[in-house]
Parts: structure tokens; C-alpha cells; sequence
């Protein structure tokens, strides 16, 4: 492995570390807006995988462009879902109280 190898990996593992500590001290008050501005975040790794995929040259770098889209994806679409649920449970329903 080279170096750059090597400075990808621990970046990786050091932004899964970071990822998992951040999100599990977000109150729930915070949740929702946190959902919409990490959708947004969730746009841009597609993108980034997208560019990745056009310049890919080795298998490995198909695979990790590959996976930065497809998981990038299915997040924003998840995102967008939880978030439009949670907003509907703060709708009126007609004909109830006022």
C-alpha cells in the first residue's frame, strides 16, 4: 500500500469515528432540522461519487464511486422520508379540536 492509501483510510475510519460520536449526542429537538441539512450533505456525496465514477481508472475507485452513489442516494431518499413523516405528525387533522 502507498501512502496516499494509506492517508484515505485513516480519513475514512477517522470520519466514521467522528460521524458516530456527533450524531448519537444530537437532542431529539434538533433531529429534524439536523435531517434536512444532512439531506442536503447527502446530495452532495452523490455528486462527488458521480465525479468519481467519470474519472475512475482502477476497480477500486469504481467500487468506492459506485458505493458513494448508491448509499448517497438511498440516504437522501430515506432522509427526505423520515423527515416528511415527522412533519406530517405536526398537521391538524380536519374536524379535530378547533
Amino acid at each position: 500500500m502507498d501512502e496516499t492509501t494509506l492517508l484515505i483510510i485513516y480519513i475514512f475510519v477517522v470520519a466514521i469515528f467522528l460521524g458516530v460520536e456527533l450524531i448519537g449526542r444530537v437532542p431529539s429537538t434538533l433531529h429534524t432540522p439536523l435531517m434536512s441539512g444532512t439531506n442536503a450533505i447527502h446530495g452532495i456525496v452523490v455528486l462527488g461519487g458521480m465525479i468519481v465514477l467519470g474519472q475512475a481508472d482502477t476497480w477500486w475507485l469504481q467500487v468506492m464511486g459506485f458505493l458513494a452513489v448508491a448509499l448517497g442516494a438511498a440516504n437522501a431518499f430515506g432522509g427526505f422520508a423520515v423527515t416528511d413523516r415527522m412533519l406530517e405528525m405536526f398537521n391538524r387533522k380536519p374536524g379535530a379540536g378547533r
